[in-house]
């Protein structure tokens, strides 16, 4: 005879899950801030950028930003780690590996 399913403990494996995801994504999006140096915003103006940015639909801008944070990831992982074969280009935004931890994002 089959066991039946414990839908409780799937629910609550799945939840957990999600908030374990919800919470590297914040974790990675702070650490995105801080290397970039947006953390020497204040709070208004980095928000302001961000609605800005989130808001805009010209697909020659998006696109100029893409090569620029590729640039950007590209040029880090010169730096960081030569001769490495990892793609750095979407290491703290994308990666699953945790990184430093975030130290806060600050405002200025």
């Amino acid at each position: 005879m089959r066991k039946p399913r414990d839908f409780d403990a799937e629910l609550k494996a799945l939840d957990d899950k999600t908030r374990e995801l919800k919470t590297r994504k914040v974790q990675q999006l702070g650490e995105l801030v801080i290397v970039t140096g947006a953390d020497q915003l204040s709070t208004d103006e980095l928000a302001g950028a961000l609605v800005a940015i989130a808001e805009t639909k010209e697909t020659a801008k998006r696109e100029a930003w893409a090569e620029r944070g590729v640039m950007f990831f590209e040029s880090r992982s010169r730096r960081t780690a030569p001769a490495s074969g990892s793609n750095r280009r979407s290491a703290p935004g994308h990666q699953g590996s945790p990184q430093s931890p975030a130290g806060g994002t600050g405002s200025a």
